[in-house]
């Protein structure tokens, strides 16, 4: 077992079963055996590689979006440019570097980055060297002023309950100990109000997910673009309506067994766009668009073109891979989904149908 594989071990055999978000939050974030608490887990040496890893163009166009929309919305001035879970810093190292040419832009923006680790906060001081930035262990410390926020995986990692549809109503799959092993099982069956309206579309054995701590950050997140302007850009992997269990771990760039190293691999689930949009009512949610079309729309192609025309050989042919890994249905393009959260007088976004 792994250390924090005993240290849930004796946790169940006292108390008793716990949830699959207990479990995950644990897996995540336990301050001393946690997954992000003791490793940068990005790229190549580590267990996966997000978007801003794989080519400087995705926060370039992610840059420009936002720098597109600020100026729709009148050029407020100061705003808080967010982002949630940074990974390294990246994404936001790109957005800066793409936004230097629009005329206010930087002078305005107030860096805010939501991050929970220790390990990553160092790797992002040292990405963003020279950059004034301000971190926040939670979106509720954000000021109150206009807010312009990317979130890139940053949902996908929150942890998420999940719920067997049974005749007499449903039972939360949870981890107990079974011959000295985590394992699955099932609670007793029970009618929750929370998922009375999932009755209508699911049957006994179909699974359902909530994510619980997803609906307050949209809040806070929603009620200062409410209240003062902005928009929020989130893009991960899911789909519109929560069906099947969907968690799953990553470990070493393969796919693991989700009980089988606690700590020791990423723990992720697909997100509920649905339920997104829905935790923030007072702003209008674009369509739900796949990541490769919001990418070409705003005109990722042509970027690529002009980088590669300073390419050859190995560079060029690892730079058209990277366009393809973003963009193509086979590969990120489809998989992932781009919502944008905007005050509802706001103009359509680029990258978003009417």
């Amino acid at each position: 077992m792994t250390p924090l594989a005993e240290i849930l071990a004796r946790r169940i055999a006292k108390t008793g079963p716990i949830s699959v978000a207990e479990y995950m939050a644990e897996c995540l974030l336990h301050p001393e055996q946690g997954y992000y608490a003791t490793r940068d887990p990005f790229g190549a040496g580590g267990d996966f590689t997000t978007a801003p890893e794989i080519s400087q163009m995705f926060g370039e166009m992610a840059g420009l979006w936002l720098a597109q929309v600020w100026l729709d919305q009148g050029s407020p001035a100061p705003f808080t440019l967010a982002e949630p879970g940074p990974g390294r810093g990246t994404l936001m190292a790109d957005i800066l570097r793409a936004t230097r040419a629009v005329p206010g832009f930087l002078d305005a923006a107030q860096v805010h980055l939501v991050e929970a680790s220790p390990t990553l906060r160092g790797i992002q001081r040292k990405t963003l060297d020279g950059h004034q930035v301000t971190w926040c262990d939670s979106v509720a410390d954000l000021p109150g002023q206009p807010l312009f926020l990317v979130a890139n995986e940053f949902f996908d990692a929150l942890p998420i309950r999940q719920f067997q549809r049974d005749p007499k109503g449903w039972r939360e799959r949870q981890v107990a100990l079974i011959d000295g092993k985590l394992a699955f099982g099932l609670s007793a069956p029970a009618p929750i109000a929370a998922l009375d309206h999932r009755l209508a579309d699911t049957e006994p054995g179909d699974i359902v997910e909530t994510c619980p701590q997803a609906a307050p950050i949209i809040a806070e997140i929603a009620a200062r673009i409410e209240a003062h302007g902005g928009a929020a850009l989130v893009f991960d992997y899911g789909g519109w309506h929560s069906l099947g269990d969907t968690l799953q771990a990553l470990r070493g760039h393969e796919s693991d067994d989700p009980l089988a190293h606690p700590g020791e691999a990423d723990l992720t689930a697909h997100v509920d766009f649905e339920a997104l949009a829905a935790a923030a009512p007072g702003l209008t949610a674009r369509p739900l668009t796949p990541q490769g079309l919001f990418l070409e729309r705003l005109g990722i192609t042509a970027r690529a073109q002009a980088l590669a025309a300073r390419l050859s050989g190995p560079a060029l042919e690892t730079h058209v891979a990277a366009h393809r890994r973003l963009t193509h249905p086979q590969e990120m393009g489809t998989l992932f989904k781009t919502l944008a959260l905007m005050p509802n007088n706001a103009p359509t976004p680029p990258g978003f149908a009417p």
